[in-house]
Formats: C-alpha cells, sequence, structure tokens
C-alpha cells in the first residue's frame, strides 16, 4: 500500500533575541516579532507545534489540519530564556534542534555573525521540562556531505546517544546542518535510528528524512507569512507519511 502524502508546512526558526544590524546571516527574530507571528497563526485557526507532534498527527489523521510545525536550529541559549515564554503564551510546542557537543559554548561556525550563547546541560533538560521537544543538529554543526564516515557516525549517532543521557529519552528528530544533504547523510541518520530529519529545500533525498521548511525572519509580517504559506505549497511536495 503506498504512504499517503500529506503537504506539511515547517518554520524554520533560529535565534530569538534583540535584533541588530549584526545579523548577517537573518538568524535573528526578536521576542515582540515573534509574538505578532504566532497571534497570526493563532488568528488563522493555527497553532505550532514541534514537528515530531505534526508528523504524529498527520499519520493519524491523514492531514495537519490547523497545525503547523514550529522549529528551531542550532539550541542557542535564547530559545529557553526569550522563545520558549512566548510559545506557552500561545499554547504552542516547537522543536529545538541541539547541539550536544557544543553545549554552552558559542556559534563558533558563524565566521561572519554576533556571537550567541547556546544552551548548557541543564538548558536542554529545562526545554523538555518545557514541554519542547529537544532533537539534534548534529555533534558540532558541520556539513554531512562529503564528510568521512567517522564524523558522519558521531555527528549523527554519538549527537543521539549524548541527548538521550541528558534527556532520558533519545530524540527522535535530526536537522542537518546548513541544510546540506545528500544519499550518505540521509543513510547515516537512519542507522543512528532517527525518525525523520529536517532540511531546507528536500533536493533528490526527499520523504522523512529530509523534511523541508521555511525560513522565518524579522522581516515576515502578516503579509509575508499569508505568502510564504501559499508558496510553500506550491513549491514543496507533500510528503509521505506513515
Amino acid at each position: 500500500m503506498n504512504q499517503p502524502r500529506i503537504p506539511l508546512w515547517v518554520a524554520m526558526y533560529h535565534s530569538i533575541d534583540d535584533t541588530t544590524d549584526d545579523d548577517p546571516y537573518h538568524v535573528t527574530v526578536s521576542p515582540s516579532r515573534l509574538d505578532k507571528q504566532l497571534r497570526w497563526l493563532r488568528d488563522h485557526g493555527l497553532r505550532g507545534v514541534g514537528l515530531r507532534q505534526l508528523l504524529l498527527y498527520a499519520a493519524r489523521h491523514g492531514d495537519t489540519r490547523g497545525l503547523v510545525g514550529l522549529t528551531f536550529d542550532d539550541g542557542y541559549a535564547d530559545f529557553l530564556d526569550n522563545a520558549v515564554p512566548v510559545l506557552r503564551r500561545h499554547e504552542c510546542t516547537a522543536t529545538v534542534f541541539v547541539l550536544p557537543g557544543r553545549l554552552g559554548g558559542e556559534n563558533a561556525w558563524d565566521a561572519l555573525g554576533p556571537r550567541k550563547a547556546l544552551l548548557t546541560e541543564d538548558g536542554v533538560r529545562r526545554c523538555a521540562a518545557a514541554g519542547m521537544e529537544v532533537a539534534s543538529h548534529g555533534l558540532l554543526h558541520v556539513s554531512l556531505t562529503g564528510a568521512p564516515e567517522h564524523v558522519l557516525r558521531e555527528e549523527t549517532a554519538a549527537s543521539r546517544r549524548l541527548l538521550r543521557t541528558i534527556t532520558g529519552t533519545a530524540p527522535d528528530g535530526f536537522c542537518y546542518p546548513y541544510g546540506h544533504v545528500d544519499e550518505r547523510a540521509v543513510r547515516a541518520v537512519r542507522e543512528a535510528g532517527y525518525a525523520y530529519a529536517a532540511a531546507i529545500d528536500p533536493g533528490p533525498a526527499g520523504g522523512m528524512f529530509a523534511l523541508p521548511r521555511v525560513h522565518i525572519g524579522e522581516r515576515d509580517t502578516a503579509w509575508r507569512l499569508h505568502a510564504k504559506r501559499r508558496l510553500h505549497g506550491v513549491r514543496r511536495a507533500p510528503v509521505p507519511v506513515s
């Protein structure tokens, strides 16, 4: 039997903090803008949930009516301090993709961007206790395409083991750093035991192990969110979910 193919709308955030001009990668959304964006979702009959919850709902009901996936990449400390209170105010949950090899460090991979603190081990546990899905963004935020086999194993399997030690639960989800994904990366994620993986553009891999997402930034006011929602359904094919 063929798996049902379901359109998924998944938003990709990064840092939630006061915005400045020193943000060349456009990774920062202010807490006030996030509040307005989540209010827009609510006003349109939508509620943000973590990606695992979105996929479970899709598999059980055959659609994702009324739900939007919310994901936050890189595991910034400001997710706990600034995003979680806003999410809870709007009765939303989200998936935070963290880097267990860099806990308590900073975003050293962003050569041009401002230094931002990353979640500590205690911060990761507090995110989980607040009802957020904690998932893996790899170990150190390195591109998996072209990486040696031992690096693929460390970034996928080792990061999953570390997160299980921290939270008590092995994560279901993985997110490809930089959105870089190929068949070798997908294979490594599958073999590590993940149930799904988030990408940006699905590329040739597609399916549950390269779920497409749309970037959400500080400039995304109501009309831009409306346009992105409509265009996402056109530009991204439905995903087989079971």
